[in-house]
């Protein structure tokens, strides 16, 4: 019998797996793609990118694609909403950028998660386009002069309390794919002109008070940029959105090779390798 060929029983973060065919392996996979910015006038949080991670079955000796996904770039301008994070891909699995949070009298944006929505505006769809399970929630709601929190894989995004009292970011979700469990794919805080919203568990940017600009999503989480209360021509800026990440988790009898274009690394944890993309777009494929 092949090594292949035996059935081999792996037990990872999501569930237990069997390695059964000559030609097949079972991968766990995580793909969480860019987080979004946050709004710079009055602004939502920006939303955490898609957040997938589950199981399945690939061919031995056949490419597949990996993108990691570029969190949506900083934005000071009043009239327009946080820009979208970029979606991260593993073979057939895409996990969709955040959306971008609402600027003054401007809708914030749909995707992985949500955008909230900047004063007096409602939060935009997460989970768009749809997925099972979700691949994210909503952004919050704002109010008066204060940004909404930009939605969580785990939790929608909090709405603003007050025009003074941004919404915080929705909770990311937690994974344990590298055999430890870290959490991912946190919304941004929303801006006001007083308290700015926390960011979202997950790498969440917070928000920023009156000039100030929001704290950016933590790179390799896709968390949300925060947004920022920008007024009168002042320097604040919406937080840029977090890069997302690619995380693939299979047996250590098989070898990877990854493509150029790809920047990752590969560890051993037990009776499985883990392999960790951080940024590009290329292929994959074992044997």
């Amino acid at each position: 019998m092949s090594r292949f060929g035996q059935r081999t029983r792996v037990s990872t973060g999501v569930s237990t797996w069997m390695q059964t065919g000559d030609e097949t392996l079972s991968v766990e996979y995580l793909v969480v793609a860019g987080g979004a910015s946050g709004g710079a006038s009055q602004g939502g949080g920006g939303g955490a990118g898609g957040f997938r991670n589950d199981i399945t079955t690939f061919l031995l000796s056949t490419s597949y694609t990996v993108t990691v996904g570029a969190g949506g770039s900083s934005t000071a301008e009043d009239t327009v909403a946080g820009n979208n994070g970029s979606n991260s891909v593993f073979s057939t699995i895409t996990s969709t950028g955040g959306g971008g949070g609402g600027a003054n009298g401007i809708a914030s944006k749909t995707g992985g998660s949500g955008g909230g929505g900047a004063g007096s505006m409602t939060g935009a769809a997460g989970n768009t386009p749809s997925t099972t399970p979700s691949q994210g929630n909503n952004g919050g709601n704002g109010v008066s002069v204060a940004g909404g929190g930009g939605g969580g894989a785990g939790a929608v995004g909090s709405n603003a309390a007050s025009g003074t009292q941004g919404g915080n970011g929705g909770a990311g979700s937690a994974s344990s794919i590298t055999g430890s469990s870290v959490t991912y794919a946190g919304g941004g805080g929303g801006g006001s002109s007083g308290t700015n919203g926390t960011g979202g568990s997950g790498g969440g940017g917070a928000g920023a008070s009156q000039e100030n600009s929001g704290t950016a999503g933590t790179a390799n989480t896709g968390g949300g940029g925060g947004g920022a209360r920008r007024q009168n021509n002042t320097t604040g800026r919406g937080g840029a959105g977090g890069s997302g990440i690619v995380i693939l988790r299979y047996p250590n009898t098989v070898t990877i090779t990854i493509g150029a274009g790809l920047t990752g690394s590969t560890a051993t944890d037990g009776s499985s390798k883990v392999t960790t993309f951080t940024a590009g777009t290329g292929t994959v494929s074992w044997s």
